[in-house]
């Protein structure tokens, strides 16, 4: 005897019992459908059918027979090889998607989840941990801004890369996202750029507590603000608040947002045939964020925006660079990671020897040396200098 049977079996027994009960007075007929769930007009139905058919009448007529809405067999065996073959390992989440968008399938995301548990291709997912409390988000956008970085192979039989991601906290909307080989210093200041050149200048950034960061004296203790990197001071030029996580769970918005972006990003680079990085970051750039946008970005609970326009977007690529200071040495170069940048002649001074100037290496790997606000020479990432930029500084 199978379950549906079995509960049928009760439901008439029940019946019977609250029927004597109702033969002999104790209950009325709207107390009898009360105790059986029902009205009591459906009570009287099922009297009528009782003393006709006998228990025979009672017994639920769907017994037995398919569902009219029941999944033909066909369309559940097609569905579970489309995943065996084509998206091993896909989240339930995303492949429902992706059937929908592809091939217009009409069946629903929970029937979908529950066909491949017990097919068992997807695994059920874990019981999740202690309560924690949500933190609210920004009401509004430019508040704050996330930045933070996640190793993982994101490209098919290649290495660990580190995907560079900057978002906003009011909405989770991605404004920036790239893979580099190592994130540090060059590519902060390039999602900073990506993002504060056509959005604004935010009024704090959110980060870990990695080196490129801040300056930490003992290792897991508070950061201390009194001694900037490099990241810290363009951050503080800019008049932006510069706050570290100190844990995981405070980067809660990011690591959820970084376990969605893994368990799609990957099988998507694969489904346009892409493996290097450029061409990732291409499809990053113009296919990918905007659908991640549309699918997972909220709405602001103020739709005012806190981002501040600057003036000349231009002057932020004298900002955000690392900038170090350097003394000219007799024969007019300067010394800068184990290169020597030559100075040009200029008609403004006879030479440089002795003074102080300041390098600027660009998140690109260019150079730039200035002798105060003046630009001297531009050089390539080998230390050539650039003909036309020394024109122009001469």
């Amino acid at each position: 005897m199978n379950r549906t049977t079995w509960l049928q079996d009760r439901r008439m027994q029940k019946f019977r019992d609250v029927l004597s009960r109702w033969e002999r007075k104790e209950l009325s007929a709207l107390e009898a459908g009360e105790v059986l769930g029902m009205s009591e007009r459906q009570f009287r139905r099922y009297r009528a059918r009782y003393e006709e058919d006998g228990l025979e009448g009672l017994i639920d007529q769907r017994l037995g027979k398919a569902s009219a809405k029941r999944v033909p067999v066909d369309e559940i065996d097609w569905m579970l090889d489309e995943y065996r073959t084509h998206h091993l390992g896909w989240n339930v989440k995303h492949f429902h998607e992706h059937l929908q968008a592809r091939y217009s399938f009409r069946w629903g995301y929970t029937w979908v989840k529950t066909q491949l548990h017990t097919a068992g291709l997807v695994e059920r997912a874990k019981r999740r941990g202690p309560h924690r409390r949500k933190r609210l988000r920004k009401p509004c956008v430019g508040m704050m801004l996330h930045q933070d970085a996640s190793q993982f192979a994101w490209l098919a039989d290649g290495p660990e890369l580190d995907l560079i991601v900057t978002m906003d906290d009011a909405t989770s909307e991605v404004y920036s996202a790239f893979l580099v080989e190592e994130e540090g210093t060059a590519s902060t200041f390039r999602g900073c750029l990506d993002v504060f050149r056509t959005k604004g200048l935010p009024s704090s950034f959110y980060t870990d507590r990695g080196s490129h960061y801040f300056f930490t004296p003992k290792a897991g203790g508070k950061v201390d603000k009194g001694q900037l990197t490099q990241v810290g001071r363009a951050l503080d030029r800019l008049g932006i608040e510069h706050i570290p996580a100190y844990s995981p769970e405070a980067r809660g918005r990011s690591e959820r947002m970084f376990g969605t972006l893994q368990g799609r990003l990957p099988k998507d680079f694969v489904l346009a045939g892409i493996d290097e990085i450029e061409a990732a970051n291409r499809f990053l750039r113009d296919v990918y964020l905007p659908r991640h946008n549309a699918r997972f970005a909220k709405p602001p609970a103020i739709e005012q925006s806190a981002f501040v326009t600057l003036a000349d977007p231009a002057s932020l690529a004298e900002i955000l660079c690392i900038e170090e200071e350097r003394i000219v040495a007799r024969d007019n170069t300067v010394a800068y990671d184990k290169l020597r940048l030559q100075l040009p002649e200029s008609r403004v001074r006879a030479h440089y020897v002795k003074a102080r100037v300041k390098v600027h290496e660009y998140p690109d790997g260019m150079l730039a040396v200035f002798h105060g606000p003046r630009l001297l020479a531009r050089y390539d990432a080998a230390g050539q200098a650039l003909n036309d930029e020394l024109k122009a500084a001469a």
